[in-house]
């Protein structure tokens, strides 16, 4: 399928052409932790966990018992935590690489996606919600974990205009998140 960029400017249709990079990935995801039930379960955790560490680090201090066993690996959790979403694009934009440059179309039918090996079409039903970062827009599946979404990188646009455009065309046929 080839597509014209720009062709469709007055008939409500952006184009977009990108390749995948990690930063995609890794933005969406940290996206979807923001309101998905995981999430939000993770953010008490980490507190949790931070209250549990230092309580334990004032004992350590204070010469009182403590669990050396917090004070080393809670802190390695922690960060295992932050930098999940990252490490996890990483694992994600291996397997996306491997399709080439990406170019999306984006109306008010939907969406479609093509690389070098495989077209894809997604209707606003499939994905009928989104959030929208200083690089990217991120379509999101309304299961309860968003488990399912597309990655509309900003940069993938032919004109800065069309960015507005894609914003209007997802305010009609999507709610935001």
């Amino acid at each position: 399928m080839v597509m014209n960029m720009g062709r469709d400017a007055d008939q409500g249709v952006v184009e977009l052409a990108y390749q995948p990079v990690v930063g995609d990935y890794a933005g969406a995801l940290r996206e979807r932790r923001r309101f998905n039930r995981a999430g939000r379960i993770q953010k008490v955790a980490l507190v949790l966990i931070g209250l549990a560490w230092a309580l334990d680090l004032g004992a350590a201090v204070g010469g009182g018992d403590s669990n050396t066993f917090l004070l080393i690996w809670v802190p390695l959790v922690v960060a295992l935590l932050l930098f999940q979403p990252w490490l996890t694009a990483r694992q994600v934009l291996k397997a996306a690489a491997r399709n080439g440059a990406y170019r999306a179309t984006v109306s008010d039918a939907g969406l479609t996606v093509v690389t070098e090996h495989s077209s894809t079409s997604v209707g606003f039903a499939a994905q009928p919600r989104y959030r929208e970062t200083k690089e990217l827009f991120v379509l999101y599946s309304d299961d309860k974990n968003a488990t399912c979404f597309t990655v509309l990188p900003k940069r993938g646009v032919a004109d800065p205009a069309d960015v507005d455009r894609l914003r209007g065309i997802l305010d009609r046929n999507l709610s935001r998140v």
